[in-house]
């Protein structure tokens, strides 16, 4: 089973963007700095913009930043622009209805993901990027953070 990346890297840009201030990132920037390509970092920009947390310039002065304060960016705002959805899927075909665990694993699992959906939501909902910022750089400076 496959899970994505795209999350990790979304709060990695914003977080450069975060410690730049007003200066506009490039895609190469923060591509060598995620250690990828620059065409993954765009795509996950489109998400963002889209989600109206970055704005992005074309051009040789152009770059990327964020459109709100790092402190008004939570988490949660980051996995909505590019993950969205459940945390897991239920199956991809329904299960026979024939069998008495096949006709009814749907609506347990289905009461299961409400739950850790909002689980996950109320954790990421906590911790904005500004928050991220400040940990890295106690971190950088060998301070443990809680």
């Amino acid at each position: 089973m496959s899970t994505s990346s795209r999350f990790a890297v979304a709060v990695h840009i914003l977080t450069i963007m975060a410690g730049a201030g007003d200066e506009p990132i490039k895609s190469d920037q923060m591509a060598s700095s995620v250690n990828t390509n620059p065409v993954v970092i765009r795509r996950i920009l489109c998400a963002l913009a889209r989600a109206e947390l970055v704005t992005s310039q074309k051009g040789a002065t152009g770059g990327s930043r964020l459109a709100r304060m790092p402190d008004r960016i939570t988490l949660l705002d980051v996995y909505r622009a590019v993950e969205g959805g459940s945390v897991f899927a239920l199956h991809r075909q329904p299960p026979s209805s024939r069998c008495f665990i096949g006709s009814n694993i749907g609506t347990v699992l289905t009461n299961v993901s409400e739950e850790v959906n909002m689980a996950v939501e109320s954790a990421l909902e906590r911790t904005t990027i500004e928050r991220v910022l400040q940990n890295i750089r106690a971190y950088a400076r060998g301070q443990n953070i809680n």
